[in-house]
């Protein structure tokens, strides 16, 4: 077990950072790691692993089995209750031991040239790499729905303004331009979509390689889960947020509120269409990087 602290941070390799929390599946979580340190043409050097508070009996023993046998180190950070992820994600990147940092969540997969391709815009200067990712529901060889994200630094500013320009578990970012904007601070479900505006916003150099380079794995009820009240007063704060710190304007702030609170309480089916058709298919003009 790791406990936090200042590290003196190497720049010759990057850490992965992995948060767990008792909702996980043992299985998934063995197929996230193997794709993301195991199959990868460039693995990280590290992987740090947050377990957010106790967890079942099949997962305790995955991540034990997974911290004996992985050919990478690998740093268990255990909170003893649940924390919430900003404040897991916080503890993680406390005891990295590397300057750049990739995320990939419990459920999620890598594609073996995901790190490699990143990791070559890292090196070039970069603070934010994010990826395209495509959607599935049980088999990632069928994958279903890709989002394509906005590429180019003007492209992603100005979608920001309307929707999170990344997807989030295909992060990979310098730590140091994480930590000057704050870390990661509890926002809903929406603390990614936050830092990487806070990154924007700081001059932070980002990019998107708009190529499907993470599985994402969703249910039946995605679309659900994305509504309702508690996540439509989540989208307010944060558009409150975006304009305190003057990223939007007050027209713009009104405009988002009234479209979003609408998207976030309609019914899931219409939500979908929405969705498909305004944020997952990218923008026209968008290329590989």
């Amino acid at each position: 077990m790791e406990t936090g602290g200042a590290r003196e941070r190497r720049d010759d390799g990057f850490s992965l950072l992995l948060p767990v929390y008792a909702g996980d599946d043992a299985g998934f979580l063995r197929l996230a790691f193997a794709s993301s340190v195991l199959e990868q043409s460039q693995p990280p050097a590290e992987v740090v692993i947050v377990q957010d508070g106790p967890v079942p009996g099949d997962l305790a023993e995955e991540l034990r089995r997974l911290a004996e046998e992985s050919p990478v180190p690998v740093r268990l950070v255990v909170l003893p209750e649940n924390r919430g992820l900003s404040e897991a994600l916080n503890a993680g990147l406390a005891v990295c031991g590397y300057e750049v940092v990739a995320r990939i969540d419990a459920d999620d997969v890598s594609m073996p040239e995901r790190f490699e391709r990143q990791w070559r815009l890292i090196r070039e200067g970069y603070d934010l790499i994010g990826t395209g990712m495509a959607e599935f529901e049980r088999d990632h060889g069928t994958p279903g729905d890709v989002r394509v994200p906005p590429v180019g630094a003007r492209r992603i500013r100005e979608h920001a303004r309307t929707h999170n320009p990344f997807n989030h578990p295909t992060m990979m970012y310098r730590l140091a331009a994480v930590e000057r904007v704050g870390g990661y601070q509890p926002l809903g479900k929406m603390e990614d979509y936050w830092l990487g505006v806070r990154l924007i916003v700081s001059g932070a150099r980002v990019e998107n390689i708009p190529d499907p380079l993470v599985g994402y794995r969703v249910g039946s009820g995605a679309f659900s889960r994305r509504g309702g009240w508690a996540e439509a007063r989540t989208e307010w704060r944060l558009q409150s947020e975006m304009r305190r710190i003057g990223f939007i304007t007050t027209a713009q702030y009104l405009r988002n509120v009234v479209m979003k609170g609408a998207y976030r309480l309609m019914p899931a089916s219409l939500k979908r269409v929405l969705f498909r058709r305004f944020v997952a298919g990218g923008l026209p003009g968008d290329r590989a990087v």
